[in-house]
C-alpha cells in the first residue's frame, strides 16, 4: 500500500480540507479569473512593448543612425544654403528608412508563414500548456511586470526530482516563458522538474535588467523548488539563444559576486551541477556585425546591450580571460554547448570559441555539434517531428549522469509522437527567418 500511494499521479496527491476541497490551491473559478487578468495584463503589456519597438524600428536606420540626428543634418545642410545637398540626404534618409521597413516586413512575412505551418503542433502544445494539471504558469518570483516562471512538473511524485531552470530566448526582444512549453513537457515526462524563467525584453528593460531578472529566477527556483517536489541539489541552467548569453553573463556575474565575497548572496554558482548553452552567443563583440546583417540592426542591438563601451562585460568569453577574473573561472559549473552547424542565426563558431576559452582557462567544458541543424531545428522542428530527439537525449545522459535507474528509463521511454506532417516540417526549415 506505502508503494501505491507513493507513486499516485501528483494530481491526486492534493491535500484535502475539512470541507472536501483542495486545502492548498485555489477554486477552479478563482483560477480562472486570475488567468484571465493575468493573460489580459499580459496582452496589454506585449502590444504596448510591440508598437514601442515598432517605433524604435522605424526611427532607426541601416546605418545605425537616429530619426533626430538625421533631421538636423538634413535641416542644417538646407539652412546653409546648401538645398541640393539637403535634399541628397533627405532622399538618401528615406531610402535607408524604406529599406529596413521592407527587411523587417519580409521578415515578419516569414515569421508569420513559419508560425502557420507549425500551427498543428503549437495548438497541441498549447493545449497541454493552459490545460495540464502539471503545469503551474506564472509563478511570481519577483517585483517587476515580467517576474513570473512557468513550473512543469512529473506525474509522479516519487522522491525528489532533478531540476532545470531553462532561459528561453528570444533576440533579447521577443522572449516569453511560454515558449519553453515543448521542452518542459519533454522533460517533465522524462521524471525532470522544468522552470521556465521569464525576464524584462528590450525595449521594456536592457541587458542588465534581463541577467537580473533571470538571477532573481534562479534564486527563487533554490529557494522554492523543494515546496514543488524538486531537489535543490540537483538543479540544472539551461538557456536557448539570447537566454544562453543571459544565462551565461548570470552565472558569471554572480561567480563574481562570490568571489569577492559580498553578503546577502541568495544563491550560489557551485550550486548549479551542470550549465547547458543552447545555440547560444558568447562574445557579443563578434555577433554586432552579423546580427546587423541579419536585420537586428546595430544601434537597436547596442542599445539593448547598454553601449559600446559595455560589450566586454556582457561577452562571458571575454570575461572569463581577463586576468583578474581567475578565481572567478575557477567557481564556475560545468559547460555544456550544444549548436547545429547549420545555424546562421547564431554560427556554432560561437559556442566553439567559448567552449575553447573556458578549457584554455581550466574550466570544465564540453561542446556537442549538430551537423546540418538550423537555429530552430534543434529546438522546435525536431521535437514537434517526433520520434528520437538528439537534443533531449544529450542533455538527460547529463541530468541522469550516475542514476542506473533513470538511464535506463530513458532508454527505454517510447519515441515521441508527430505533432507536425514532415512536408510541413521541411516548408517550415525553408522559411526561417532564423
Amino acid at each position: 500500500m506505502e508503494e501505491l500511494e507513493e507513486k499516485k499521479p501528483l494530481m491526486l496527491r492534493r491535500r484535502v480540507g475539512r470541507g472536501g476541497g483542495d486545502a492548498n490551491l485555489p477554486t477552479r473559478q478563482q483560477s480562472f479569473k486570475r488567468d484571465v487578468e493575468h493573460a489580459a495584463a499580459e496582452t496589454f503589456l506585449l502590444t504596448h512593448l510591440a508598437f514601442k519597438l515598432l517605433r524604435y524600428l522605424g526611427f532607426w536606420h541601416l546605418t545605425g543612425g537616429d530619426f533626430e540626428a538625421d533631421c538636423n543634418l538634413v535641416v542644417n545642410a538646407s539652412c546653409d544654403g546648401n538645398v541640393a545637398k539637403g535634399s541628397k540626404m533627405q532622399h538618401a534618409y528615406c531610402y535607408r528608412n524604406a529599406m529596413v521597413g521592407y527587411r523587417w516586413i519580409m521578415r515578419f512575412l516569414a515569421l508569420a508563414c513559419y508560425a502557420m505551418l507549425l500551427m498543428p503542433g503549437f495548438l497541441q502544445v498549447g493545449y497541454y500548456y493552459f490545460f495540464s494539471s502539471q503545469v503551474r504558469r506564472s509563478v511570481v518570483y519577483g517585483d517587476q511586470p515580467r517576474n513570473r516562471l512557468d513550473l512543469y512538473l512529473p506525474i509522479y511524485t516519487d522522491g525528489l526530482k532533478p531540476v532545470v531552470a531553462f532561459v528561453t530566448g528570444g533576440a533579447w526582444i521577443i522572449g516569453y516563458k511560454a515558449w519553453g512549453a515543448l521542452l518542459g513537457q519533454r522533460l517533465a515526462e522524462r521524471d525532470v522538474i522544468v522552470a521556465c524563467i521569464d525576464y524584462r525584453n528590450f525595449p521594456q528593460g536592457t541587458v542588465s535588467d534581463m541577467v537580473k531578472d533571470v538571477s532573481q529566477g534562479i534564486s527563487f527556483v533554490f529557494n522554492n523548488i523543494a515546496n514543488y517536489g524538486g531537489d535543490p541539489n540537483r538543479i540544472y541552467l539551461v538557456g536557448q539563444s539570447a537566454g544562453a548569453h543571459i544565462a551565461a553573463c548570470a552565472l558569471m556575474e554572480q561567480a563574481i559576486k562570490e568571489s569577492a565575497g559580498q553578503e546577502g548572496i541568495s544563491w550560489r554558482v557551485s550550486q548549479i551541477k551542470t550549465y547547458f548553452g543552447i545555440s547560444g552567443g558568447y562574445n557579443i563583440f563578434n555577433l554586432v556585425d552579423h546580427f546587423h546583417c541579419r536585420g537586428l540592426y546595430r544601434s537597436i542591438f547596442l542599445s539593448i546591450m547598454e553601449g559600446e563601451q559595455s560589450l566586454g562585460r556582457v561577452s562571458p568569453e571575454v570575461m572569463v580571460q581577463e586576468p583578474q577574473n581567475k578565481n572567478v573561472v575557477s567557481l564556475l559549473p560545468r559547460t555544456v554547448l550544444l549548436h547545429g552547424t547549420a545555424d546562421y542565426s547564431i554560427p556554432s563558431e560561437a559556442s566553439k570559441t567559448y567552449c575553447d576559452a573556458l578549457r584554455r582557462v581550466g574550466a570544465q567544458a564540453e561542446l556537442i555539434l549538430y551537423k546540418g541543424k538550423s537555429h530552430t531545428d534543434l529546438f522546435l522542428q525536431d521535437p514537434l517531428r517526433g520520434g528520437r530527439d538528439e537534443l533531449l537525449e544529450d542533455i538527460l545522459s547529463f541530468i541522469h549522469e550516475g542514476d542506473m535507474e533513470a538511464l535506463a528509463k530513458d532508454a527505454e521511454a517510447s519515441p515521441r509522437k508527430r505533432l507536425v506532417p514532415e512536408f510541413m516540417l521541411r516548408s517550415a526549415h525553408e522559411v526561417s527567418p532564423f
